[in-house]
């Protein structure tokens, strides 16, 4: 399939999610709003879960670049900035809203999304690895539970109790992860 074709599938997709909800999601109405045969779609994607999240993982919308700012610390910021940027901006954090609510009701839809975090924990495990080799990382150092305490800061903060994340939230973040809140063992 054309990218440029697959990327209005796939934004068709993420638009329908967050208007009409994982239940109003139809390969049909993806059809109508991307311009294309439903056969086509049913071709690369065999249900509407499998589409939602090939659509999650490779939307242009929600495309991912795993930040090199030269340190561990500046690439932490970076990607706390970019998670709180995803969540709230809209449209971004409409998708984001949307599936997480779904993906409690639907099993194929929570597979979907475990699928999503699996891709980007991928892409962001570069991170880690250049902190090792520039000896900023033990190897006895979990990078999942690092991105688990920052995302989880993250959706909690903006999705859960809907306050801000100002401009000092990365930061702070990252400080409290890698330097501990008081500082001591």
């Amino acid at each position: 399939m054309a990218p440029r074709k697959e990327q209005q599938i796939f934004q068709a997709t993420l638009e329908l999610l967050t208007v009409r909800g994982y239940e109003g999601l139809t390969i049909e109405g993806v059809a109508e709003r991307s311009g294309v045969n439903k056969t086509t779609i049913y071709r690369w994607w065999p249900s509407k879960a499998a589409l939602l999240a090939a659509a999650l993982i490779q939307a242009d919308l929600l495309l991912f670049d795993p930040p090199d700012t030269g340190t561990l610390r500046g690439d932490l910021e970076e990607l706390v900035r970019g998670m709180a940027a995803l969540l709230t901006a809209s449209p971004t954090s409409d998708v984001a809203v949307a599936t997480l609510g779904a993906a409690v009701h639907h099993p194929e839809l929570a597979t979907a999304v475990r699928r999503f975090f699996t891709d980007r924990f991928a892409r962001e495990e570069a991170v880690f690895a250049r902190a090792r080799r520039r000896g900023e990382l033990p190897e006895t150092a979990d990078p999942l539970l690092i991105v688990d305490l920052l995302g989880g800061a993250v959706w909690i903060r903006a999705i859960f109790r809907g306050l801000p994340l100002d401009d000092d939230f990365a930061a702070h973040a990252v400080s409290a992860v890698l330097d501990g809140v008081t500082g001591k063992r």
